[in-house]
């Protein structure tokens, strides 16, 4: 019988600026791989409206950093707290985290699985 991959991803959508500091905060609890993305979008906020030689228009995707983590349960809501911690500026649009459960885990090079694998 196989025993049980209790693995979460973590996702977070974050602001460019925050990205070295959320990576410095995960590396120091001890997260040694992360995936960074560059994304656009837009919650809550809706984008914004800017000027541009003299003409108005809507600004409705901005600039983020989509981030991911693959960690043992035991160390998800640290890695939660410390992305949560690090991105945070107070103002609109600092971002989501989200954790979602991960099924199985293949490394390419090896063919490990699993808690191997990661």
């Amino acid at each position: 019988m196989k025993g049980i991959f209790a693995v979460k991803k973590v996702e977070a959508i974050i602001k460019p600026f925050k990205l070295d500091e959320v990576k410095e905060a995960l590396h120091e609890i001890g997260v040694s791989g992360i995936t960074v993305t560059e994304a656009k979008g837009f919650g809550r906020q809706k984008g914004h409206t800017e000027l541009y030689r003299g003409a108005e228009y809507v600004v409705d995707f901005l600039p983020k950093v989509k981030l991911e983590v693959v960690v043992d349960d035991a160390l998800t809501e640290r890695v939660v707290e410390a992305i949560a911690a690090a991105a945070q500026t107070g103002r609109i649009g600092d971002g989501k985290i989200f954790v979602i459960p991960v099924e199985t885990a293949l490394r390419i090079r090896t063919g490990e699985r699993d808690e191997a694998a990661i």
